[in-house]
């Protein structure tokens, strides 16, 4: 069967993206100003960068356009919009950066409650996941942009809060700790890396939208929805542990900086 792999330029993403791009830009150029590469580094300007082209990847490129033929394409983009934009955007963040806002969102924080819990973080995740992988919402969203737009919105507003609870520049009042990041991480993978294992591993179709018989790129559709199944469980497995070693690493940056603080309070309290 043949394959369109146009580009979708879509007014709404471009403008969106263009928007973030330069408001992000004029703020990382102010706090570089005023508190030097500490404060907004080189790096961080390219991971926002980076969530931002990846959005472009999900949203515009031929991905997009691949992601109503295969489902192995859609789960690139499920993942893509859902993990990969999220964490580059959310580290592309610094506390100086974030400054301006602080205040608002640590006042949202307390305003929503167990909403503002990382536990909500996990089930908004994982709901969402499974959500949208039910046949009906599946094949809703191949049939109808409306809903295909619900679903990416739902993908990007989950990753977001799931992600900002354990990347977030800004201390929190239920800020992780502990072995609280290693149990938030693996909980929500294992769960979303089992329904992967189901799509993998299916005896027969579950989904409608792409058709029921002929190839695509030599796929059959129950060939594609295996494949689109280990994507998932295979991202799933590759991204926790990257977010495992960064969570340590810079938690052993933070050890070393109470102990720079004590050692300097202890440095400066008289001797009695």
């Amino acid at each position: 069967m043949p394959v369109d792999t146009s580009w979708s330029f879509t007014p709404g993403v471009l403008v969106a993206v263009a928007g973030y791009g330069l408001v992000y830009g004029l703020r990382w150029r102010r706090a570089r100003a005023e508190g030097g590469a500490r404060a907004a580094s080189g790096w961080r300007a390219a991971a926002w960068a980076l969530g931002l082209l990846g959005l472009l990847v999900a949203l515009v490129s031929p991905l997009d356009a691949l992601g109503e033929q295969l489902a192995s394409a859609h789960m690139v983009q499920h993942l893509l919009v859902a993990d990969l934009v999220p964490i580059a955007l959310t580290l592309g963040l610094t506390r100086w950066i974030l400054r301006p806002a602080t205040r608002r969102i640590q006042w949202l924080e307390r305003r929503a409650g167990p909403f503002g819990h990382p536990a909500f973080g996990v089930v908004a995740y994982v709901g969402a996941m499974w959500l949208w992988h039910v046949p009906y919402f599946y094949d809703a969203a191949l049939a109808h942009s409306g809903v295909h737009v619900l679903e990416h919105l739902s993908f990007a507003a989950a990753g977001l809060l799931y992600w900002w609870h354990l990347l977030s520049p800004i201390r929190s009042r239920m800020r992780l700790g502990g072995m609280g990041p290693v149990i938030y991480m693996a909980s929500t993978k294992v769960l979303v890396g089992l329904l992967g294992i189901v799509l993998a591993f299916a005896p027969h179709l579950i989904y409608d939208g792409y058709g029921t018989t002929g190839t695509r790129w030599g796929l059959t559709p129950l060939d594609d929805l295996h494949v689109a199944g280990l994507i998932m469980a295979l991202e799933q497995s590759i991204v926790m542990g990257i977010a495992l070693v960064y969570l340590f690493t810079r938690m052993l940056a933070e050890a070393d900086r109470e102990d720079e603080r004590a050692e300097r309070y202890e440095a400066a309290s008289p001797v009695s």
